[in-house]
């Protein structure tokens, strides 16, 4: 009887999860379109105009995100001068991935820098949050023709001590990680989404709205919560393999993090990547949280504006 009523509670989970995955979809629709590469289909929003002065700007999620935290508010602002194309990582947003295991950032990279080059974009200003710091950098590694800059916000960039949270470690375990992705995450995810984020603001307040004008409700889906949490348990070892090549890193880095971060520490990202990569210039922002495109908008659009003037001033000087 115990088994009987544990598997109808699964069943009926599932079918929530089913109804509320059509429900997020239909309320955060595709924005762009979608670019085939090896491996996925990457979703793109290319804004701005093409032919603006300066290299385009291309802009790279988190984990636990989409293109629309890049797009609002620093995003939109800034394709009223310049192109600017937003990427959901593969496996997030509306990008596909062949295998959750294509969650590395040199598997992430090679699937952009492909996506790039069907878009016809040469070198390229990257603009990388929180994990994407990580795959910003590997790229500016694996493909610097196409780094003409990082501008770097809260980035993962080393090894830390700790885990990634339980929840994303049981997830990704085989059986019992898709069972759980497939009913219990969403029912349990909706409750616990805007608490969540509202966290990683701190200390700064989460504008209103935040979760659902930033189709966050997405992640909820277990395709990507699952793409979500391998990304997750990957990096730490993926960062300790490319962190001691970060000296030979050419391309003008601008690094902004809050001291109050408490997801992405300051000290053991940002400082250390500031001192290894020699073109690279770090700001630390007194009493700022994670969520560094939010707190001092301003801040950053100013800091891409320079990264792109003194990239054109760099190709002039040289020709």
């Amino acid at each position: 009887m115990v088994a009987v009523i544990v598997v109808a509670a699964l069943a009926f989970l599932a079918l929530v999860t089913q109804a509320g995955v059509l429900r997020a979809e239909r309320a955060h629709p595709v924005q762009g379109r979608m670019i085939e590469v090896a491996g996925a289909a990457l979703h793109v929003v290319d804004i701005g105009p093409r032919d603006a002065i300066g290299p385009p700007i291309v802009m790279l999620h988190g984990a636990s995100s989409n293109l629309e935290v890049m797009r609002q508010p620093v995003g939109d602002r800034l394709a009223r001068n310049h192109r600017v194309i937003l990427i959901d990582r593969p496996g997030h947003g509306w990008s596909t991935r062949a295998s959750l295991e294509d969650s590395t950032p040199e598997i992430q990279g090679r699937m952009i820098d492909e996506a790039l080059a069907k878009l016809g974009v040469g070198r390229a200003i990257f603009v990388v949050h929180s994990w994407a710091g990580a795959l910003g950098l590997r790229m500016a590694l694996d493909y610097p023709q196409r780094v003409a800059g990082l501008v770097m916000l809260a980035p993962v960039a080393y090894p830390w001590p700790g885990g990634v949270g339980r929840y994303n470690e049981i997830v990704t375990l085989p059986v019992i990680g898709s069972l759980l992705a497939y009913t219990i995450t969403l029912p349990l995810g909706t409750f616990v989404a805007e608490p969540g984020a509202r966290g990683v603001f701190l200390p700064q307040t989460m504008p209103d709205g935040f979760v659902e004008g930033t189709a966050t409700p997405l992640l909820l889906r277990p395709r990507e919560f699952l793409a979500n949490a391998r990304d997750l348990v990957t990096l730490k070892a993926a960062v300790a393999e490319q962190a001691p090549r970060y000296a030979g890193i050419k391309a003008p880095i601008t690094i902004l993090a809050g001291d109050a971060d408490k997801t992405v520490s300051t000290s053991i990202h940002s400082r250390p990547l500031a001192a290894a990569a020699p073109n690279a210039r770090l700001i630390v922002l007194p009493g700022v949280g994670h969520m560094v495109q939010n707190a001092v908008p301003d801040l950053v659009i100013a800091e891409i504006e320079a990264m792109i003037g003194g990239t054109a001033r760099s190709t002039a000087a040289a020709n």
